[in-house]
């Protein structure tokens, strides 16, 4: 039995001040993520059968390639946070879950910059 006082058993445990900001973070890259793929869909059901000529002059407008980029951007992020929550609730040796979630932030950059340079290489037509 411990002769504690409630005080006592949560000092040190308190808010890290770090949860509102990740939980309205993964919330406001979910509501954009329902109009950026929403955007996608409509382009791709746009260039369904179209010929390489057509893809690559509609993905060459500026009103295309900016949507797509933001798409990434706002995608990657919400996929980083996602993966940092599972990787803190169920990784629980702590030199694991460091190594995880470096290696979380490198992967989701990796794919970032992989992706922007694929949409900017459609984009200016190289």
């Amino acid at each position: 039995m411990a002769y504690r006082t409630p005080l006592a058993r949560v000092r040190g445990l308190g808010s890290a001040k770090e949860g509102a900001e990740h939980f309205w973070r993964q919330r406001l890259t979910a509501v954009a993520n329902i109009f950026l793929i929403s955007f996608l869909v409509w382009l791709l059901v746009t260039l369904a059968g179209a010929d390489h000529a057509t893809v690559k002059r509609t993905l060459g407008k500026p009103h295309i390639a900016i949507p797509l980029l933001l798409l990434l951007l706002s995608g990657l992020v919400h996929m980083r946070l996602g993966m940092q929550t599972i990787i803190e609730d169920y990784v629980h040796s702590e030199g694991r879950k460091v190594a995880a979630l470096m290696l979380n932030s490198f992967f989701a950059f990796a794919v970032g910059l992989v992706c922007v340079f694929a949409v900017l290489k459609l984009s200016f037509g190289a």
